[in-house]
C-alpha cells in the first residue's frame, strides 16, 4: 500500500481524495497556495505544505514545488485530482522520474490521449467509432482543406489538437468562412495550448454528450461502470450530469462498454478514465478520452456502489481490480448539479465570504463540498463550490429528491447558480430526457 500521498489539488476533489486515503489508512499531505490555507482538507490532512502564491502558475501548476513537497514529507505518491496538472504528461513523467508514484495513467498514455489527433487515430485503430473528419492535422494547403470540408459536408467544426474543456473549437457553416476559421483557430490554439495543430470534424447538429467510465489495472483487467449523460452544457462546460443516460439500452451499454474496455487493453491504459462520445440518431462518435477522475464521478458511484477514487489509489499501488465486469450492477438513477459561486443570470463569478451554509439531507442525497460557514471563496480558481447529488430507484424519484435538496440548501454571502438548477430540474424537456448539448444555450438565448 502507498503509505503517504500528496494531494496535488484543492477544493472538493482534494477533500474527496483525503477521505479515500484515510479510509485506506494512508497518510496525506495537503499542498496549498497562500490563499488556500483554510481549506477543509488542509485542516484535516496529516501534513501540509504551502507551495506558492494565489496564481495557479505559482502553486498548483508549479511542478518543482509539488515535487519538493513530496520530497520533504517523504511521501511516496502524488494524486493530481482533476484540472490543473492531472492530464499533463510532463508532470506525470517528472513525478515518476523523481521516484514517486503518479496516481493516474502512464505519461505516454496521457500524451497519446491529450493530443486529439493522435487520440482519434488510436481509437480508430482500436475499433472505437469516431466522428467523420480529416483523419489527421489540417495542413496549410487551402485547396485540400476546402475539399476535405466538401467531402465531410457542412457544417464542420475546427478543433485544436491540444484543446480541451470546450476551448479551441470553431463551427463553420459555409465554405466562404472556412479558411479564415482555420487560421483563427490555429492562432488561438498556439497561444492557448502551445500547439497550433488543428483538425476538422463533421459538426453534429443535435447530439447528446454521453460518456463511459472505465477502470483498468496493471494486470490487463479493464471494466466499465456504465455511462453518464452530460448534455446539459453552457459553452461546452457541463452544468448537470446524470447516470445512466436516458434512452440508452442495455444492449448499447454492453456493446459500447466492451468497445471502451477493449480500447483500454489495446493502449495499455492504467487507472480511471472516461471515453467521451457524441450520441446522435442511435450512433456513438468518440470525441476524446479524459485520463483522470471526472468531476461527475459521483453519479456513477451512486448507481454502481464502486468508489472510483479508492480504486484509483489501489490500482496505483499495483493491486488488481477486485471485481470483474459481471460483478458490476446498476441500481436506480443519479443526477448531479454543479453549484458555482456565480450569478445565475449573468454567470459572473461571485467570490466572497460564505456567511451561512446549510447542507441538505434525506434519503439518496450526497453533497461533495469543501465550504463551511466563514469560508472565503477566492477569485483565483474555478467557481464550483459544491456538487449536489441525488439518487433514487427511478429517474423521476432522483429528480424529485434533487428538487427538494435544491430548495433546502442554503449558501449565503455569495451568489450561486442554484436558481438556474431549480429551473432546469423543473424544465419539462429535461424531465422527459434526451435534451442535446445545445439545449441549455438555446434556452438561455446565448
Amino acid at each position: 500500500m502507498l503509505e503517504k500521498i500528496v494531494i496535488a489539488n484543492r477544493g472538493e476533489i482534494a477533500l474527496r481524495i483525503l477521505r479515500a486515503c484515510h479510509e485506506l489508512g494512508i497518510k496525506t499531505v495537503a499542498v496549498h497556495s497562500t490563499v488556500d490555507r483554510d481549506l477543509k482538507h488542509v485542516r484535516l490532512a496529516d501534513e501540509t505544505v504551502c507551495i506558492g502564491g494565489p496564481p495557479s502558475v505559482e502553486s498548483y501548476l508549479n511542478i518543482p514545488a509539488l515535487i519538493s513537497a513530496a520530497e520533504v514529507t517523504d511521501a511516496v505518491a502524488i494524486h493530481p485530482g482533476y484540472g490543473f496538472l492531472s492530464e499533463n504528461a510532463d508532470f506525470a513523467e517528472r513525478v515518476e522520474e523523481s521516484g514517486f508514484v503518479f496516481i493516474g495513467p502512464r505519461p505516454e498514455t496521457i500524451r497519446l490521449m491529450g493530443d486529439k489527433v493522435s487520440a482519434i487515430k488510436a481509437m480508430k485503430a482500436a475499433g472505437v467509432p469516431c466522428v467523420p473528419g480529416s483523419d489527421g492535422p489540417l495542413t496549410e494547403d487551402a485547396g485540400r482543406n476546402l475539399k476535405l470540408a466538401r467531402d465531410i459536408g457542412y457544417p464542420v467544426i475546427i478543433k485544436a489538437a491540444g484543446g480541451g474543456g470546450g476551448r479551441g473549437m470553431r463551427v463553420v457553416h459555409s465554405e466562404a468562412s472556412l479558411l479564415g476559421a482555420i487560421a483563427l483557430t490555429r492562432m488561438e490554439a498556439g497561444a492557448a495550448f502551445g500547439n497550433d495543430v488543428v483538425y476538422m470534424e463533421k459538426f453534429l447538429d443535435h447530439p447528446r454528450h454521453v460518456e463511459f467510465q472505465v477502470l483498468a489495472d496493471t494486470h490487463g483487467n479493464a471494466v466499465h461502470l456504465g455511462e453518464r449523460d452530460c448534455s446539459m452544457q453552457r459553452r461546452h462546460q457541463k452544468v448537470i450530469e446524470e447516470a445512466p443516460a436516458p434512452g440508452i439500452t442495455a444492449d448499447q451499454r454492453q456493446r459500447m462498454g466492451a468497445v471502451c474496455t477493449d480500447a483500454c487493453r489495446n493502449i495499455g491504459y492504467r487507472g480511471a478514465g472516461t471515453f467521451e462520445f457524441l450520441y446522435q440518431d442511435g450512433e456513438f462518435y468518440f470525441i476524446e478520452m479524459n485520463t483522470r477522475v471526472q468531476v461527475e464521478h459521483p453519479v456513477t458511484e451512486m448507481i454502481t456502489g464502486v468508489d472510483i477514487v479508492r480504486e484509483q489509489i489501489l490500482i496505483a499501488a499495483g493491486e488488481p481490480l477486485s471485481f470483474q465486469q459481471q460483478d458490476i450492477g446498476f441500481r436506480g438513477h443519479a443526477v448531479e448539479c454543479r453549484i458555482n459561486a456565480e450569478d445565475a443570470v449573468t454567470f459572473m463569478p461571485s467570490p466572497g465570504t460564505i456567511t451561512q451554509f446549510h447542507s441538505p439531507g434525506g434519503p439518496g442525497i450526497r453533497i461533495d463540498t469543501h465550504i463551511y460557514d466563514g469560508y472565503r471563496v477566492p477569485p483565483n480558481y474555478d467557481s464550483m463550490v459544491c456538487k449536489l447529488v441525488a439518487h433514487g430507484n427511478t429517474r423521476a424519484r432522483a429528480f424529485a429528491r434533487m428538487r427538494q435538496a435544491l430548495s433546502e440548501i442554503v449558501i449565503e454571502g455569495i451568489k450561486t447558480n442554484i436558481p438556474l438548477h431549480l429551473e432546469l430540474i423543473n424544465d419539462t424537456a429535461f424531465q422527459a430526457g434526451g435534451t442535446n448539448i445545445h439545449y441549455l444555450e438555446k434556452k438561455l438565448g446565448i
